[in-house]
């Protein structure tokens, strides 16, 4: 677990406090961290940095991505290209990804 955000992870922190729908950041579940995690609806947001492109990081991810899975979760990933460039359409997939998995609006 990191202690201190990156200046992208900070900055999608800020939106995401301000939804309907509960995050926590940098929240355990089994053997792993989650950048950003929604308990009610079952969502992990991933925030990547360029060292993802690396083979091994991105077949740790994979592994990550299906343990996620095997316990009800599912895992949304956003580059930090991502948030600098259009930091409103992250967040709006983020929520409605969630409203989707909820099934009401968020």
């Amino acid at each position: 677990m990191r202690g201190d955000p990156t200046w992208t992870e900070k900055k999608l922190w800020e939106r995401l406090r301000i939804l309907p729908v509960r995050f926590r950041r940098q929240a355990p579940v089994g053997p792993y961290v989650a950048d950003f995690l929604c308990h009610r609806a079952s969502l992990v947001v991933e925030v990547d940095g360029g060292v993802h492109s690396r083979t091994d990081v991105a077949l740790r991810d994979l592994a990550r991505d299906a343990w996620f899975e095997t316990q009800g979760y599912i895992t949304l990933r956003v580059s930090t290209r991502e948030i600098e460039a259009d930091m409103d359409t992250v967040v709006t997939r983020i929520r409605n990804l969630a409203s989707n998995r909820l099934g009401k609006a968020v």
